[in-house]
Formats: C-alpha cells, structure tokens, sequence
C-alpha cells in the first residue's frame, strides 16, 4: 500500500513539471530556432530594443534631394529642339514654353535666340502639371550678357515672382494694370506665339478693374472662344479698345453703353471659354483696330525687393546658383 502511494506521488509530480515546460515551450521557441538553446524571454526583448533601426542614406545628388532637375542646354537651332534633346521629349515641349517667359523679358523670343546661345535651367516636374521653373541663367550672343532669374517669395506676398540678381523683379509691371497683382505674365505679343494680349495667370476671382475711363462697347460675344468677356472702349484721348477675356461669370448689373471710371473693378477674372487654366487675357487695340503692346502702350516700372526680404532672397539665389552649377551650359 505505500509502494502504490509513493509511486502515485511520482507520477503527479512527473506530470506537474512537463505542465511548467510546456507553458515556457512557446516564448523560447519563438525567441531561438530549433537548434539553438532556449533564451529567456526577458533577453529576447532587450536584444530587440537595442537593435539599431535602419535608416535610408541621405541621397549624394542634391539635385534629387531636392526635387528638382537641371537642363543644359546649348542652342543649334529652335530653341523647343534644344529644350527637349536636354529634357527628354516628356518634358521638353512644355518646358521650352515654360523658360521662354523668362527669355522674354531679356530678348525677343524666337527672333533674337541666336546658334551656340546657353541655358542651365533648373525645373521641377509636377504630375498633370507644366513643368515649374526655379531659376534660368542665359548667356545670349544677341546681348553678349549672361541673364539670370531665380524663384523667390517674399514674406507677405500671394505669390512667388522672379527675381534679377539687384533683387528687382524679372517681369516689368503696368501703370493702371487690369490687375493689382498676379502669379506670372504667362504670354506675351513678342513671345513668338502671335498672341493678339498678354495674358496674366491668376487664380479665378481676382478683381478685374478698367485701366482708363471708357464705355462699354460689348459683353459676352464669341461665347465659346472667349468665355465670358467685355470691350472698353477708352472716353477720349487715344479711344484705344481694351478686351477682357475669359472672365468669371459678369455682374448683371453691367450693361452695354455703361460709363466705367478709371480704376473701377468690371468683375472677376475666371477661366471661361477656350482657356486651359484660370487667367485674364487682356487686349488692347488702336481706333483703327490696330494691335496694341500693352507693354508699350502703357507706362511700366519694375518692384524691387523690400531691403528686409534681401537677405533671404541672397540665400535662395546662392542655393539656386549652387544647384545650376558653376559653368554655363557648353562652356
């Protein structure tokens, strides 16, 4: 009888410790493989803590760091063919468009673009968008000058302009401009384009106001093409005729035949008609029908820089200049 109590008190206690390895099994299988001993799970964790966590390796080209991509380029022959066999045929097309807002300003485009002319252009590429340009450095044989303009926002402003290396900006402004301000002059008449105005990239909604006092000669004609537009006609002086294109919806309250005051707001500026992005086309035409230049038709002057935004802007445009590099494109 204590022989079967002795053995009976062996088994259970045989049982109770292949229980407590059974329930430790699990955590040591999983901390080791199968031929390895079992390691406390308390290691396991600490092990795991203190591994060092991988990070990918800052990139060594500081253009793509950036984002942004460079062009050199030297001109053969059309300025498009040259963009493009730099750029690739993705991009080239709409970036040749692109720098020729910035080439405008400095020589006539195509006219003065002369062989072995240089530019290092320095672009972003956006999904479903133009390509964005950061800043341009030309070296024109037509004016025997290199040019230059960099990307620049200054604290306070809507919008980011172009800037000249004395921190005036690139594009010149009108004396009583349809607009008080605008992201970009985005078409010129001497741009190559044979464009009849200047068109002004701004968001829709932007104040449209009359540039001298006139009268209402027409409203919404050629709906289709022009959107939703109208004709001045100046009182007095030159009677030039300015065209209001692709406009937001027009007050009801405008009529034809009413007198506008100089400076008076006429609507809002939209994307109406056959216009690919909100803008304002703005037209003006002599008595005669006769095309004017806006450019010189108007009075224009150039807004510089505040002297507390000169700093930033000298920091930006040594950044620009350190990603376009030190050579000028074929040299």
């Amino acid at each position: 009888m204590v022989v079967s109590l002795l053995l009976g008190l062996s088994a259970g206690g045989v049982w109770w410790w292949k229980q407590r390895l059974a329930s430790e099994t699990p955590a040591t299988a999983a901390a080791g493989s199968n031929d390895t001993a079992p390691v406390a799970q308390g290691a396991v964790d600490a092990a795991t803590a203190s591994a060092p966590t991988a990070v990918a390796a800052p990139s060594s080209d500081p253009l793509k760091a950036a984002g942004l991509s460079r062009a050199v380029i030297r001109v053969e022959g059309p300025l498009e063919t040259a963009v493009t066999a730099a750029a690739g045929p993705e991009v080239g097309p709409a970036l040749a468009q692109v720098v020729t807002r910035t080439l405008v300003w400095w020589v006539d485009v195509p006219g003065d673009i002369r062989r072995g002319d240089t530019l290092d252009v320095l672009y972003e590429v956006r999904p479903n968008e133009e390509p964005l340009v950061h800043a341009v450095r030309f070296t024109s044989n037509k004016t025997g000058q290199t040019h230059k303009a960099y990307r620049f926002q200054a604290e306070g402003d809507k919008n980011p302009r172009y800037y000249l290396p004395s921190g005036e900006e690139l594009e010149l402004r009108l004396e009583n401009s349809p607009l008080d301000d605008y992201e970009q002059v985005t078409s010129l008449l001497r741009d190559g384009r044979r464009h009849k105005g200047v068109d002004f990239k701004t968001p829709v909604g932007t104040p449209v106001k009359a540039p001298f006092t006139g009268i209402v000669r027409r409203k919404n004609w050629s709906f289709r093409f022009n959107g939703n537009c109208i004709e001045l006609e100046e009182v007095g002086g030159k009677r030039r005729r300015a065209l209001f294109l692709h406009m937001d919806e027009l007050p009801r309250s405008l009529k034809v035949g009413d007198r506008i005051a100089a400076g008076a707001v006429l609507g809002r500026s939209g994307n109406s008609g056959r216009s690919f992005a909100p803008h304002l086309h703005y037209q003006l035409e002599a008595a005669n029908e006769r095309i004017l230049d806006p450019y010189e038709s108007h009075r224009t002057y150039r807004r510089s820089l505040a002297p507390a935004q000169r700093a930033a802007f000298e920091a930006e445009m040594r950044r620009q200049d350190a990603l376009l590099g030190t050579t000028v494109a074929g040299g």
